[in-house]
């Protein structure tokens, strides 16, 4: 299956396919998804669907729940704060028992059937398997901080915000080993992100781009905000700012930041997407 809306990195794929099941495990597939304004079938048509009502139809809820894997976090992109090329619309969290659960997927008639929603609607992907990241020390207020004495806690017209950063560093070993200068920004930011209510909700290291467009990612982060204004005071912070022009901007290649309310999400209160 070749999908039009993304290259598939075939060699990630064989190393999917051929994981030993003793070394084999639970993979995040994480999405960035973009939208068609109208859905293109093979027959011309849109069948009366916009690209994210076709992404809808395609989403296999019942298939994943067959092979024992789930959709654990999917949310809307508010606003693109960083990143050139696509504007995202929605990002998805996928959880798989192993990486061989995943492949095997792909062949199953019921779900090639499904996938032509999905290839309908999308007009691009990226498509990342990601596995737990050894998070580093953090200082004690973050997950700890009760979001009701926060300076913007959450409000009806401005509820709780996921900020998802997509990360390639310069250095290459960057999937293992967070570079020194993006060490040294992460614990200054840290600080005024736990003043604000901040909770990490997972930080991932890609293992590999399934689908994307050539281009090679490192890391994914999700930090939790008690409102967009949370986070905005952080990111307005004249001491992150100058650690992000001294240490954040040194390390990093290429990134995405992106502002998203969650739709749904299988976490409890407080819970990490990853356990």
């Amino acid at each position: 299956m070749t999908p039009g809306y993304g290259a598939i990195d075939r060699d990630y794929a064989r190393q999917l396919a051929t994981t030993h099941a003793q070394d084999d495990g639970p993979i995040w597939m994480v999405n960035l998804m973009r939208y068609r304004e109208r859905a293109r079938y093979d027959d011309g048509s849109d069948a009366g669907r916009s690209g994210r009502e076709a992404d809808d139809a395609y989403a296999p809820f019942e298939i994943l729940s067959d092979i024992g894997a789930e959709i654990t976090f999917v949310a809307d992109v508010e606003v693109q704060a960083l990143g050139t090329g696509p504007a995202w619309d929605r990002i998805a969290v996928v959880r798989y028992p192993t990486r061989r659960s995943f492949i095997e997927m792909q062949s199953r008639p019921d779900f090639t059937q499904r996938h032509t929603h999905k290839e309908a609607g999308m007009a691009s992907t990226i498509v990342m398997g990601c596995t737990p990241f050894t998070m580093p020390d953090m200082p004690d207020g973050i997950a700890a901080t009760d979001w009701e004495s926060v300076p913007h806690p959450p409000s009806h017209d401005d509820g709780p915000m996921m900020v998802i950063h997509v990360l390639s560093f310069h250095d290459p070993d960057g999937a293992h080993s967070t570079p020194d200068h993006m060490s040294a920004y992460q614990q200054v930011a840290a600080e005024s992100a736990a003043a604000h209510g901040i909770r990490i909700a997972g930080w991932y290291v890609v293992e590999g781009t399934v689908v994307g467009d050539g281009r090679i990612w490192h890391q994914v982060r999700f930090n939790e905000f008690p409102s967009r204004r949370a986070f905005l005071a952080v990111v307005n912070d004249p001491r992150r700012r100058e650690a992000q022009s001294t240490h954040r901007e040194v390390a990093i290649a290429d990134t995405y930041t992106l502002m998203t309310r969650a739709t749904r999400d299988v976490r409890s209160p407080g819970e990490h997407l990853l356990p």
